[in-house]
């Protein structure tokens, strides 16, 4: 229990007059000093160690956590410079600095410079500077040194290798440059990796050891929905779940033939597979953008999966099918009828739609696309974690998540309706053994495309 805590606990007259018996200064100290509301696992660890790693739930504090350790070594560490890295920028901006746990809040105004939004930038009047990076964009990380780095959500990133390790090539100023890191833990390689690594020291959590800060029918709401679920032990316990036994995918078939680049496409395609509804608890509606390259084989090249209104997923799917300058729109019409054609056509006339319908069941159109995967013919461009997890935890004869089946539609049509020829199939083998053997002397810690 924290001392605030503590203090919130004693009977109101006396919690009112320990209050009023402070003085400005300590009240002061009371609202800044993070010792005074922290949990014991959410301080900074002593020891020698190189990357501080909290793995917690949803709602655990561990932004607030990480978040208050760059903010103390930056007011005691004058003029350092400090990187914090999310999954996309707007992350980085609207969770790490704006946010309820953000560093706008919780440090003193009095010793805040500067906050320019547009270059992700915050200066404080002793000179510390703390930098805002997207893991969408690592190769922005080559150039930059720092003190000392906070990685949000680290399992979350779409390039999460090439990141780390440029963000490590630049950890170097100061007597002990460290890393912190605040992840809801997934089965990534670089996650397995760190927690084996001596200099690492993890620290575990669970949406519930901040139950005092949670509003409680949320608390409720989340018992009641995954408690006892998979989603429920990785999402609120942050146990780090195998592949499931009996699933088509395993994380081995994504993460062995995860590319950086790919070749020159013959086709790109994006695949809907339409929600309804976009109230809270309906589902997904699934897009995802693939390709298919001369080597015949598949490339997924992004996940736009979103819950949102028909005209707003609409809009998500052509802008996607421009800036990939994609060759088609597909869309499921099962559930959606013409209302897919119907709200694609109403933002853009000219694009190429066809519409497909499921006349087999999930499994059997699944399959083939396991198979795919299973051969090393698809690759994953970066990491899709949620897509990634819907995969690896969904077997057969349960319903399906939307972005799986618009991924399975997407696989189709470019590499099962038009099946490639016996050479090609040999072609696409010895390029798979190609792929292998150059993956095979890469130095440790490099993935992309070889050639």
């Amino acid at each position: 229990m924290s001392v605030v805590q503590q203090i919130a606990s004693l009977p109101d007259h006396d919690r009112r007059k320990f209050v009023a018996n402070l003085s400005e200064s300590e009240l002061y100290a009371l609202m800044y000093e993070w010792h005074y509301w922290a949990r014991p696992e959410q301080l900074t660890p002593p020891g020698n160690w190189n990357v501080w790693l909290y793995l917690a739930g949803r709602g655990a504090g561990k932004t607030r956590t990480d978040a208050e350790d760059v903010k103390a070594y930056g007011l005691t560490h004058p003029k350092s410079r400090i990187g914090i890295v999310a999954p996309t920028y707007a992350d980085a901006r609207d969770t790490c600095i704006e946010g309820e746990s953000g560093l706008l809040g919780i440090i003193p105004p009095d010793q805040l410079a500067t906050w320019n939004r547009s270059l992700g930038e915050l200066v404080l009047k002793n000179g510390t500077r703390y930098k805002l990076f997207s893991a969408e964009e690592f190769e922005r990380l080559r150039g930059p040194q720092h003190h000392r780095v906070w990685c949000e959500e680290l399992c979350a990133w779409r390039y999460p290798q090439e990141t780390w390790d440029n963000l490590m090539f630049g950890l170097r100023l100061g007597v002990h440059p460290q890393a912190v890191i605040s992840t809801t833990p997934k089965p990534t390689k670089l996650l397995k990796e760190l927690m084996q690594r001596k200099d690492v020291h993890v620290t575990r959590g669970s949406t519930f050891d901040n139950a005092s800060n949670l509003a409680p029918a949320a608390l409720a709401q989340l018992k009641a929905r995954y408690l006892g679920t998979r989603t429920g032990r990785q999402e609120l316990y942050a146990e780090i779940l195998e592949d499931v036994e009996g699933a088509l995918w395993k994380r081995s078939m994504i993460e062995d033939y995860r590319v950086m680049k790919h070749p020159e496409l013959k086709r790109i395609v994006v695949a809907i597979d339409p929600a309804v509804t976009a109230e809270e608890g309906s589902d997904e509606t699934g897009i995802v953008v693939a390709g298919v390259g001369t080597d015949n084989h598949g490339y997924v090249l992004a996940d736009k999966s979103l819950r949102a209104s028909p005209n707003e997923w609409a809009g998500i799917a052509v802008a996607a099918y421009n800036v990939f300058k994609a060759d088609r729109i597909i869309g499921e019409v099962n559930n959606g009828g013409d209302l897919i054609e119907t709200v694609i056509r109403s933002r853009d006339r000219q694009v190429a739609y066809s519409a497909v319908r499921a006349s087999r069941g999930k499994q059997l159109r699944a399959e083939p696309v396991s198979s795919l995967y299973e051969r090393g013919l698809v690759h994953h461009v970066g990491a899709f974690p949620e897509m990634e997890d819907q995969m690896c935890s969904w077997e057969p004869g349960q319903s399906s998540p939307d972005r799986l089946d618009a991924l399975c539609w997407a696989l189709t049509e470019l590499m099962i309706t038009n099946e490639p020829t016996a050479d090609e199939q040999i072609a696409a083998l010895k390029r798979r053994a190609e792929l292998a053997q150059a993956r095979a002397v890469l130095p440790r810690g490099v993935q992309g495309w070889p050639g």
